[in-house]
C-alpha cells in the first residue's frame, strides 16, 4: 500500500461513481470533490485550510456531510470489499471475521464521547473494527475510550448480520470479547473463538486468525486524518475509517 496520495484513475472513478448522484449537471465536478476528500484523509489537512486548487472547503464539506448522512460511504465500502474478495477467488461475503479495538487520542477542546482508557493510558475515543480474514474493514464503531470492549460491541452484532448476511459463521476476538459479546453472538447462532497471545509473552505477538485486524489498525497510521481523532461527531470518525479502507481497496484492485 503506497503512502503517497494520487488522484483517482479513470478505472477507480468508474468503480465508485455509480454510487454518487451523477444524474444532473452540477457546478462542481464530483470527481474533484472525492479527490479532495481523499486528499484530506491522507494529509490530515483542516477543512478551512484546503488549498485553493481544490473546490471551496464549504462545498467539499457539504458533500462529505451529505454522503455521511445518507450512507454513501458505507455502500461504497461494502461494494469494494465484495469486488476485492471476488478478485482473489473468494465469496463476496465472509464466513469469518475478526474484531478488535484501538484507543486513540482525541483532539483538544472536544468533549463529546471522550473518556480515559486506564489500561492503555489514552484519553480519547475507542474504535471497534470488524474485518474479514484478509483485513478488509466491514464494520466500524467509535465511542469513548473508557467503555469496555465487549459490552460496547454488542450493538454491532445485529448490524454485522444485516451487512454480511447468513453466510457468517464465526467471529474471532481476544479475551475482552469473551463475555456479553460472545453471548450475543450465540443468541444469533454464531460461534466466538478466543484468539489471544500467551500471557507470559511481552510486546507484539502475531496471533493466528486475529493478526489481520492488528494489521488493519496499523494501516490507519498511513492516513494523517485518522492517526488521531479530530472529529466532533463519532459518525464522522466512522466515515473516515471507511474512507481509508476504500482508498486501500481502490489502490489494490485497480
Amino acid at each position: 500500500m503506497t503512502k503517497q496520495w494520487k488522484p483517482l484513475t479513470d478505472a477507480q472513478w468508474d468503480a465508485i461513481s455509480p454510487f454518487l448522484p451523477l444524474d444532473r449537471q452540477r457546478t462542481h465536478d464530483l470527481r474533484q470533490i472525492v479527490n479532495s476528500i481523499l486528499w484530506l484523509l491522507r494529509t490530515g489537512c483542516q477543512w478551512r485550510n484546503l488549498p485553493t486548487e481544490w473546490p471551496n472547503w464549504q462545498t467539499v464539506y457539504y458533500y462529505f456531510r451529505r454522503w455521511k448522512q445518507d450512507g454513501t460511504f458505507g455502500r461504497i465500502n461494502l461494494a469494494l470489499n465484495q469486488l476485492d474478495r471476488k478478485r482473489v477467488g473468494k465469496e463476496a461475503y465472509p464466513s469469518a471475521v475478526c474484531i478488535d479495538s484501538q484507543s486513540v487520542k482525541l483532539a483538544p477542546m472536544i468533549w463529546e464521547n471522550r473518556g480515559l482508557d486506564a489500561n492503555k493510558r489514552v484519553n480519547g475515543r475507542k474504535r471497534q473494527l470488524i474485518v474479514d480474514t484478509q483485513g478488509r474493514l466491514w464494520l466500524a464503531d467509535v465511542h469513548s475510550a473508557n467503555q469496555a470492549d465487549g459490552p460496547s460491541a454488542v450493538s454491532m452484532v445485529s448490524d454485522l448480520l444485516w451487512l454480511v448476511g447468513e453466510r457468517l459463521e464465526k467471529v474471532y476476538g481476544d479475551q475482552s470479547y469473551n463475555g456479553v459479546f460472545a453471548q450475543e453472538l450465540a443468541r444469533w447462532s454464531l460461534d466466538f473463538e478466543k484468539a489471544s497471545r500467551p500471557e507470559s509473552t511481552l510486546g507484539f505477538v502475531p496471533v493466528a486468525k486475529r493478526w489481520v485486524v492488528e494489521r488493519t489498525i496499523a494501516w490507519t497510521n498511513h492516513f494523517r486524518r485518522i492517526v488521531k481523532d479530530y472529529e466532533y461527531t463519532i459518525s464522522s470518525s466512522v466515515c473516515w475509517l471507511y474512507l481509508a479502507n476504500i482508498q486501500i481497496i481502490l489502490q489494490r484492485i485497480i
